[in-house]
């Protein structure tokens, strides 16, 4: 694969690499004619190109079997890669209570809001508790599959609701070997009832930090991919299909993605060496429950993924070689070597034809997206990563560049974004780095080579539309820990990072020029209960204070974050001139998990515990339980601290037979 142009080394210098790759080819920032993606032009010129990659494989097969000896050449193939361990209201009054990356596209979640309940969805089965008026009780419970259809082998993971009436449940069947999409009937009382089912046959869509479905307006999206390599080619197990549950049989699968909406450039990616995948974005309209209609357009390139939606349009991160060392990445060498070649296409979400920028290098996480006000596409890079599916955004690697291009300059994917568009950042120590773009700003932090022994000045900060080149281009911010999230908080930031056993929370002051710490507050022997961005939230008060609410967990617990069958406590803080106070925490019961005949996701893998703020009211969701919290203040003068106390609680575990489920 011929990906255009070197951009940096793994040593964290910018350089030119003429005499190993192509010089980069500028794209027009202002072309008289847009150009676009070229799909194939029908069934015909799609199967020769299959064709030709079943004949190379098979000749590479028989080489490597005429050369190996014989007790490898008899090695069976690798295993697939196993599945992860696995709307905004009419009402324009409705409160989002999501933490959401931009605002106006809903990511799918575990709890969200709709009117006068709370859908919460939990290892298999989807809950409402009415939280109307002063209201605080349990109402309906219906398991979030298909009636008469098998769970086993099946990860309801994400929730997202349209128009307070339509609940729409995001997941992964290993059994079934794709996508499901079920939709749920939510009445003005509360009660659920199952509506439909889809299957969209897929890859695991799984990521530790991203999520794969979106709500805009009251368009569905959701990205899946769609490998292609020596195993899919025999099986034809390469295309998205789609087909409708039907009791007692599921329907029959009706091929969704003609060849004419398969997109490509002029480099064509190799299933033998780099990979390849068709990288599919589902678009559902669900204004008409009756009648959902579905639309699937698809990318094709190497397989290493970062899946974003901003306001206009999908991003698809596409990176050659993420999978040649199953999960983990190409080792870091230093030269044009350890360099991720890479591809970024747009699909816009009005259907029009996507487009492209030949790129290198590789985002952290969707987080590393920004696009603009000004129409301008924002991406932090390193130069050895492959993407975030599964947990490889914690297996990043190399040099950091921030790519700033204008989103005019994507086109037909022969022209590469141009060296001047890369401005090169100073190295961070470590593989987890986190970021995240808050007002005019991009801040990069890292935890340090372990988890909680970063110190010193593990944070960088810069201004990421600042003219390419200035002295103050990026600048190191000392903290007392190292960083493990990065918060919007107004217009400024918290950063929460472990030293030792103690979790710190830092405000951040961005003003101007300015990122500096205002206020540390310690938390001793205690850690994230939940590292997705989801298990945070902040609420802006009146004048220059607001409070947030997070889920933590003592370090002594043996549990991974955010699997813990009951759920951790939420700590709120309040923060008045970015002054940091602990304004107490709701805990859940330390009784016994009881046994809730589980099905199907009996593991929280996208937590269990949340902050919610509805209004003047403040909740936490605590595995199967839903805490309300009185807010009062520490006094009677002005700005006195704020203090979160246990109001009141209920229990939503669901009844069942013990006999029910075990087999």
């Amino acid at each position: 694969m011929r990906l255009a142009h070197p951009v940096f080394r793994t040593l964290g210098l910018l350089t030119l690499l003429a005499a190993t790759l192509p010089p980069a080819t500028a794209a027009p920032a202002a072309p008289a004619e847009r150009r676009t993606l070229q799909a194939f032009a029908g069934e015909r010129e799609f199967d020769a190109l299959l064709s030709r990659w079943r004949e190379a494989t098979r000749l590479r097969a028989e080489r490597r079997s005429a050369e190996m000896p014989l007790a490898l050449s008899m090695a069976g193939a690798p295993a697939p890669a196993p599945a992860a361990a696995a709307a905004k209201s009419a009402d324009a009054a409705a409160e989002s209570i999501t933490n959401v990356q931009t605002a106006g596209v809903d990511e799918g979640g575990i709890v969200k809001r709709a009117g006068e309940h709370l859908v919460i969805l939990r290892r298999g089965r989807l809950f409402t508790v009415r939280v109307g008026g002063d209201a605080l009780r349990p109402v309906a419970t219906v398991d979030a599959y298909a009636p008469g259809s098998d769970p086993r082998g099946a990860w309801y993971d994400e929730l997202l609701v349209h128009d307070e009436r339509t609940v729409v449940v995001v997941g992964y069947s290993a059994a079934r070997g794709g996508t499901e999409i079920g939709l749920f009937e939510l009445g003005r009382d509360g009660s659920l009832a199952w509506r439909a089912t889809h299957h969209l046959r897929s890859h695991d869509y799984y990521s530790s930090r991203n999520y794969a479905s979106r709500l805009v307006g009251s368009r569905l999206v959701f990205y899946a991919p769609m490998p292609i390599d020596a195993r899919t080619l025999e099986s034809g197990a390469y295309l998205p299909q789609w087909r409708r549950w039907q009791a007692p049989v599921p329907g029959d699968w009706q091929r969704v993605l003609p060849a004419t909406r398969i997109y490509r450039t002029d480099d064509e990616p190799d299933p033998a060496t780099g990979g390849a995948a068709l990288h599919t974005v589902t678009s559902c309209e669900l204004s008409r429950p009756e009648a959902v209609h579905c639309e699937a357009s698809a990318v094709l390139g190497p397989p290493g993924r970062v899946f974003h939606v901003s306001g206009t349009g999908v991003y698809v991160w596409t990176t050659e070689g993420a999978r040649r060392t199953g999960w983990g990445l190409p080792p870091p060498a230093a030269g044009a070597g350890a360099m991720a070649r890479s591809a970024v296409f747009r699909l816009p979400l009005d259907g029009s034809a996507p487009s492209a920028l030949k790129t290198t290098g590789s985002p952290i996480d969707a987080l590393s997206f920004l696009e603009d006000d000004s129409g301008h596409l924002n991406v932090l890079l390193r130069s050895a990563a492959g993407g975030d599916a599964m947990w490889q955004a914690e297996r990043g690697a190399g040099a950091l560049a921030l790519l700033r291009v204008p989103v005019s300059s994507f086109g037909d994917g022969r022209a590469g974004a141009p060296r001047s568009a890369y401005r090169p950042l100073p190295p961070l120590p470590g593989h987890a780095l986190h970021n995240r773009y808050v007002g005019d700003w991009l801040l990069v932090g890292t935890a340090g080579s372990a988890a909680g022994t970063a110190a010193g000045e593990p944070l960088l900060a810069l201004r990421y539309a600042a003219t390419v080149g200035a002295r103050d281009d990026a600048r190191r911010v000392a903290l007392p820990h190292g960083v493990e999230r990065i918060e919007a908080m107004g217009r400024h930031a918290l950063v929460v990072g472990r030293q030792g056993r103690d979790l710190h929370f830092t405000s951040l002051r961005l003003d101007g020029s300015v990122a500096e710490p205002a206020a540390t507050l310690v938390r001793r022997d205690s850690a994230q209960g939940d590292t997705r961005t989801h298990g945070f939230f902040y609420r802006a008060l009146d004048g220059d204070e607001g409070l947030l609410g997070l889920p933590v967990r003592a370090v002594a617990s043996t549990r991974a974050h955010g699997l813990d069958r009951g759920g951790a406590s939420v700590q709120f803080l309040h923060q008045r001139s970015l002054g940091l106070q602990a304004a107490g925490e709701l805990q859940a019961r330390a009784v016994a998990a009881p046994d809730d005949a589980c099905r199907a996701s009996c593991v929280d893998w996208y937590g269990n515990a949340r902050p919610i703020f509805l209004g003047t009211r403040v909740f936490a969701l605590l595995g199967y339980e839903l805490v309300e919290g009185r807010v009062s203040r520490g006094g009677f003068w002005p700005g006195a601290a704020l203090r979160i106390d246990e109001l009141r609680r209920v229990d939503f575990t669901p009844v069942q037979a013990l006999a029910w489920g075990r087999d």
